[in-house]
């Protein structure tokens, strides 16, 4: 199971960071771990592989062995204490919620800890050194602190410098290229084997531009991988650094054929953004695919605390303008999700006669669209302020959310007025609110958390969202159409001018969770309905051993 696999990684790997020093913190209010646990559904991460040859089984062998070692680098990123000692000092519940989150702190309570004696994780994770402050970092005369792929330590004398992840992390990095270039002798299928070794070579070399390219070419085969440090999500400090994780994923044909048109619809959209025309400029690449996966194997920052349910991947903003980027649907875990979490809590939220309007087709299309909208909007500011992502330092990754949230229901409305989407408007919009009551349980301090409440107190503030006095909640479809617009429009405006000083103060205004929501969402706990999923993972569940 994933959590024996996860725990054996971390007993095995070096210490990082040891000079950092936990506070401690009071400990006699938190919840006992053992309540903590039910938060999640265990579920089973498995696929129907009878279609697949034996030498692609071998494949999928050798990349869940290649993610394996990913678990370990994400744990020296993310944790960055003496694993060791803190999993002998833990009783057996806190252990397997240790594995959940990837260390003592509860991703989905705020990164609050759940080990006593153990202090505030630091906001910058392991990727700096943890007494280091903003204005430090800033000041520094390092020409390569903002590369997403080096760490900032500290020399013997105190000062700043950097170091590059494939230099920091050389033997684990070596002995995934090493499996992906096997794996890659094994493909009979070209796009794959070019990619795989191209990884490999980005893996210790932290040239990941040249592999993503032709990873965006890579749309004929059955298997797929994503590998290596991608999303910016665990640094809270500056939304630099990225993180170690993995996906291995088979590819469903059928659905993948029904996805395949809406990509060329991208430039229509685009030029129909409800902003003036500079904040539209930019033209979406369209050569990226769109498709359905099953996924087999999570590792790292993907299967910590609330686990990935779709993809939208290079996230460099030149690739994206260049060639776009590949939208994989992972089917099966959404799926699981819509299951075991979204029906549950839309038969307690939801008026009764709108529960009908949620199905798993428009949960399915909201979510694919949401990541197709990564590709919408503005990838560099209007005003010569550079990226929106380096305008908008850290406050990019929660609207960069929500403006995939809104677009993704944009879309979705869109494509609905041309006949080109099944269904109708209010069952998308029903499903998308039910939706949010599920994702921000993940909590506020993520970013789908801050953009999931952007969205909710936007929408409820003109009308569009309508609490009852039984605490159940209607959709007004005609004001969530207008709503949409008036969102997309704002948020648009604020990633085209850059304007950090506004998003830091929007982000404290309307990010949080309010007190009535609060105590609505509070009652899914006592329902015991879980918050999100946890593997049963690995070789053995798909009969590959």
């Amino acid at each position: 199971m994933l959590r024996t696999i996860i725990l054996g990684a971390a007993l095995a790997m070096p210490v990082a960071c040891r000079e950092y020093k936990y506070r401690n913190v009071e400990t006699a209010t938190m919840e006992p771990v053992s309540e903590k646990l039910k938060k999640y559904a265990s579920v089973k991460l498995t696929a129907d592989l009878s279609h697949l040859s034996e030498k692609e089984k071998q494949i999928l062998s050798l990349m869940i062995d290649a993610a394996q070692i990913c678990d370990s680098l994400y744990w020296q990123q993310t944790f960055g204490g003496d694993v060791q000692a803190l999993l002998a000092q833990a009783t057996e519940d806190e252990r397997k919620f240790i594995a959940i989150n990837y260390g003592p702190w509860d991703v989905l309570d705020g990164n609050k800890p759940f080990i006593k004696g153990v202090g505030e994780k630091p906001k910058g994770a392991w990727f700096y050194p943890p007494d280091m402050t903003k204005e430090e970092f800033e000041k520094a005369d390092l020409p390569c602190k903002t590369n997403p792929y080096t760490y900032i330590r500290r020399n013997a004398e105190g000062k700043l410098y950097c170091i590059p992840y494939s230099e920091a992390h050389r033997a684990e990095c070596t002995r995934a290229a090493e499996l992906l270039n096997k794996a890659a002798e094994l493909a009979d299928n070209p796009e794959l084997k070019t990619f795989l070794n191209a990884r490999a070579y980005a893996l210790i070399s932290d040239g990941y531009p040249a592999s993503d390219r032709i990873w965006l070419d890579m749309k004929t085969s059955h298997l797929d991988l994503v590998i290596g440090p991608i999303e910016h999500y665990e640094d809270d400090l500056f939304n630099y650094k990225t993180a170690y994780e993995a996906f291995v994923l088979v590819k469903d044909q059928e659905w993948s054929k029904k996805l395949e048109k809406f990509k060329a619809f991208l430039p229509e959209l685009q030029q129909n953004l409800p902003v003036p025309s500079e904040y539209k400029q930019e033209i979406p690449g369209t050569e990226g695919d769109l498709a359905a996966y099953d996924a087999v194997y999570y590792a790292g920052d993907c299967n910590s605390g609330s686990k990935t349910i779709a993809i939208n991947l290079p996230n460099d903003e030149q690739i994206q303008l260049e060639k776009g980027t590949r939208r994989l649907q992972l089917k099966n875990v959404m799926r699981a999700k819509y299951e075991n979490i979204l029906l549950p809590i839309a038969d307690r939220l939801i008026v009764p006669e709108q529960r009908a309007k949620i199905t798993f087709e428009s949960f399915f299309s909201n979510v694919m669209f949401h990541e197709v909208a990564h590709g919408l909007g503005i990838k560099n500011t209007i005003n010569n302020r550079g990226t929106v992502k380096n305008a908008l330092k850290e406050t990019y990754s929660p609207f960069e959310e929500a403006k995939a949230d809104i677009l993704g229901a944009y879309m979705v409305t869109q494509l609905l007025d041309k006949g080109e989407l099944q269904g109708d408007a209010e069952s998308h919009y029903v499903t998308f609110v039910a939706s949010v009551f599920r994702s921000v349980r993940f909590g506020s301090v993520s970013a789908h958390g801050k953009a999931n409440m952007i969205g909710f107190n936007f929408f409820r503030d003109r009308g569009a969202i309508i609490r009852q006095a039984d605490g159940k909640y209607r959709v007004d479809a005609a004001k969530t159409r207008t709503a949409i617009a008036a969102l997309a429009e704002k948020i648009l405006k604020l990633q085209g001018d850059g304007d950090y000083q506004r998003a830091v103060q929007w982000l404290d205004e309307a990010a949080k969770i309010p007190a009535d929501l609060q105590k609505d969402i509070d009652g899914l706990k006592s329902a015991g309905i879980p918050v999100d999923i946890v593997f049963e993972q690995g070789k053995s569940v798909l009969g590959l051993n």
